[in-house]
């Protein structure tokens, strides 16, 4: 196959092979990094299926869909997931105390400079563990993916960051208050985001739209104006998330308007989110019918809810969990330039 005068060679020419190899091998020395770290952390490696009832209920991740036709010729839906979170959380509650999983998970509507369509999220999981322990545990992944690679900064669009040093601990509340000026903990009432209040702020910082929800302005506010200043000099985790970007995590039992919820950056990417998780059931499928909903309205289309995890929820035990995007991890710690240069084969269907 000869590629035309404006168009590069496939991305298996020998040529294009030879200038992405160096990440890839870089990619094959983390993952061996990162993997030996969780065995001496007596953690065991899962292999969970692709294929899924649900392929999670959160309202702005798309996932593709199959049929599957059964041995009496009768059809089932099934997704590609967007997670291993739900089958691992079965284990949990199955009694497996510390788990991990390389995992490769889908998702539609993504594709940039920072996101795949099919992409490899590494999750891990512990049993009887407070969400500070899995803080502490992301830190300490990134810094073997570093020293795999023997990278001293990490680097992404002029931005930099020191992988090994101490990371800055910064409250999403604190973090608006900082970057943007907007007292954030005031605009949730029990636990409920005031969609007037939070406009009211926002309004001279983010351009609100009158059909705009609570999370809406949020996530404006936080794109626009606090991740641009995390992860630089240093990791930063950005803890202590509102209640109603809650998602799978419980809330704060001292303070109700905040979640167990955190989520890592460097360069100001975000490369990890991690939950206190929720082990009660009946407020996860509140949760998941109103993310549904909202998915609804705005997409015309919601995804079933997975009945069996949900029962699983129940019988989990206290646990806290955190899900990496690998790829990005290995971009950074390679000195990659690009994200589909540290996958071994790119997106079917790009050059």
């Amino acid at each position: 196959m000869k590629a035309g005068p404006d168009q590069p060679s496939p991305w298996w020419s020998s040529a294009r092979h030879a200038d992405r190899r160096p990440f890839l091998l870089a990619r094959r020395e983390i993952t061996r990094a990162i993997r030996a770290w969780f065995e001496e952390q007596g953690f065991a490696e899962v292999e969970t299926g692709i294929l899924q009832v649900s392929p999670g209920n959160e309202t702005h991740l798309h996932a593709p869909r199959t049929e599957l036709i059964r041995a009496d010729g009768s059809r089932m839906t099934r997704y590609m997931r967007t997670s291993p979170e739900f089958a691992c959380k079965k284990l949990l509650a199955a009694g497996e105390q510390k788990i991990f999983e390389f995992a490769r998970v889908f998702r539609d509507h993504e594709r940039g400079d920072l996101h795949l369509p099919e992409f490899t999220m590494l999750e891990w999981y512990r049993a009887n563990a407070h969400y500070d322990a899995i803080m502490a545990d992301a830190v300490v992944v990134i810094a073997h993916a570093a020293q795999a690679t023997g990278i001293g900064s990490f680097s992404f669009r002029g931005r930099h960051c020191d992988p090994f040093a101490e990371p800055e601990l910064l409250t999403v509340a604190s973090a608006f208050e900082r970057f943007a000026g907007i007292d954030l903990l005031a605009t949730i009432m029990g636990g409920e985001g005031d969609r007037p209040a939070l406009a009211a702020a926002a309004k001279d910082r983010v351009r609100v739209a009158d059909d705009d929800t609570w999370s809406d302005i949020f996530s404006k506010v936080l794109v626009e104006h606090v991740e641009p200043h995390l992860g630089l000099g240093r990791l930063t985790l950005l803890f202590e998330y509102p209640a109603p970007e809650a998602a799978l995590a419980r809330t704060k039992p001292s303070d109700p308007r905040v979640a167990e919820r955190f989520e890592l950056y460097a360069c100001g990417v975000e490369l990890a989110n991690g939950f206190g998780e929720l082990t009660d059931p009946v407020e996860q499928r509140h949760r998941f019918t109103a993310s549904m909903d909202e998915k609804e309205r705005r997409y015309g289309e919601r995804y079933p809810l997975d009945d069996e995890f949900l029962a699983a929820v129940a019988h989990m035990p206290e646990a806290s969990g955190v899900a990496l995007g690998f790829d990005r991890l290995v971009m950074l710690a390679s000195g990659a330039p690009r994200i589909e240069q540290v996958v071994w084969t790119p997106p079917a269907g790009e050059a």
